[in-house]
């Protein structure tokens, strides 16, 4: 049920962290994959799996860019010939207290965390929808259910990408296309290098963490797998937290 021979998948932001692990993890279920990223030039991961072989292609797609964003999955249907599966993985964060958060800095976080999210969602819905097939995996936050401090662009974001997975699943459920999303809790990436380096917060963070330990991105294999897979294909609309028990405390 989690074999993934035979299938496409997209994915935003596999060269490091978290979308890093994701698209490995898929590659090593089988799936082809089509690498969204922002510099080509970076081969890293293309090597790792096409170490597996499978195919890869490099698409350059800078999230900043819409026009890029726009033509991202009709160039991965030109090279790699469908998209079963899309995991938009790209997050960025800008911290500032709310009164001096600026309108520049709003539009950059919603622009690449959000908008970018729902055009390639449409692109790939487009064909996933005409063919009754195919998954989509956003990258949520516990911010899509808590509003946390200095990071309200984030925040909006998190919380939009939560409501999406469920709008498009409501919609698209009835074609066989899985919309869900990952709810990451606290992770050792380079977003959270500055609560990793904050003494007081990672023990005061780590305390809540019932798992006992903060997560890596090795933790997400198992969950984009099984969304990405036959194994959930009655599971739309759901956010999967993968916090170490987190959002229970």
């Amino acid at each position: 049920m989690f074999d993934l021979t035979g299938r496409v998948a997209a994915v935003t932001g596999a060269t490091r962290g978290i979308g890093r692990a994701i698209a490995i993890a898929l590659a090593e279920a089988g799936a082809d994959i089509a690498l969204l990223q922002r510099n080509p030039a970076n081969k890293e991961v293309k090597e790792i799996i096409e170490s597996y072989n499978r195919k890869c292609e490099i698409i350059p797609c800078d999230l900043h860019d819409m026009e890029q964003v726009k033509a991202a999955i009709p160039e991965v249907l030109n090279k790699l010939g469908d998209v079963d599966i899309l995991v938009n993985n790209v997050g960025i964060q800008s911290r500032a207290p709310a009164v001096d958060f600026t309108e520049e800095e709003w539009d950059r976080v919603i622009d690449v965390n959000l908008k970018s999210v729902w055009l390639l969602s449409q692109q790939a819905g487009r064909i996933m929808v005409g063919k009754k097939s195919g998954k989509i995996i956003n990258l949520a936050s516990l911010l899509s259910f808590q509003g946390g401090i200095t990071v309200p662009a984030y925040a909006a974001a998190k919380g939009g990408i939560a409501q999406l997975t469920k709008a498009l699943a409501n919609e698209w459920a009835k074609y066989n296309v899985n919309v869900n999303a990952i709810v990451p809790g606290y992770i050792s990436t380079e977003m959270n290098t500055a609560l990793i380096n904050d003494e007081l917060r990672r023990r005061q963070i780590l305390e809540r963490i019932p798992a006992g330990r903060w997560g890596d991105a090795e933790d997400f294999k198992g969950a984009a797998v099984f969304l990405a897979s036959k194994a959930s294909n009655y599971v739309h609309g759901h956010l999967l937290a993968v916090d170490g028990g987190w959002l229970g405390r």
